[in-house]
């Protein structure tokens, strides 16, 4: 299959009054506790956003060759938290410097990725890229790929509340623990 042939658009129900954004910021397992705890966040689902084939499974995206990214979709109630506020949450619990991994985990499906519903939410996203990079907040440049969203498809049953099913397993303790105390020291009043 060719990577640059899309899918046509698929659509996600987003529940009035919420808005949604999806992100991949590695193994969705880390972005999905991150983000459930977060004031705003009404629902997080994990998934994979923008291959090349429909309905595709875990097995498939750990090939690396379906295009898709892990991600999560976030839908949050804008009256209680901002877009910014979630990317900026979004940036520091990750490293967003590192083209397709996280950590031990490597291929393109691990990719840092701002999947955007509107023109307004792209240059959101944008502007603090480009702020972050001036700025020099990190060792390197940001490689987060800006793009607009093309496809969802929701992880299998397993995938979903992971960490909060299976904190105790070794790489919910070793991988996913460390992103979810970050975010309690360094955005403590952000949390539900």
């Amino acid at each position: 299959m060719n990577l640059d042939q899309a899918l046509p658009k698929t659509t996600v129900e987003i529940p009035a009054g919420l808005e949604l954004i999806t992100l991949g910021a590695g193994c969705f397992w880390c972005t999905e506790a991150v983000f459930q705890r977060l004031s705003g966040v009404e629902k997080v689902v994990s998934g994979y956003a923008g291959g090349i084939i429909p309905n595709p499974s875990y097995k498939q995206i750990c090939t690396g060759t379906t295009g898709h990214a892990e991600v999560i979709n976030v839908f949050f109630d804008p009256n209680k938290t901002s877009l910014e506020s979630l990317l900026e949450v979004f940036w520091a619990t990750h490293d967003p410097t590192t083209l397709n991994r996280q950590g031990g985990d490597a291929g393109p499906q691990y990719r840092s990725g701002i999947f955007y519903q509107n023109e307004s939410q792209k240059e959101i996203a944008s502007k603090l890229k480009a702020e972050l990079n001036a700025q020099k907040v990190f060792d390197k440049p940001i490689v987060t790929e800006i793009t607009a969203f093309s496809n969802f498809y929701p992880a299998e049953n397993y995938h979903q509340d992971y960490f909060n099913l299976n904190g105790m397993q070794p790489y919910c303790q070793f991988v996913v623990k460390p992103k979810v105390d970050k975010l309690k020291k360094y955005f403590a009043e952000r949390l539900k």
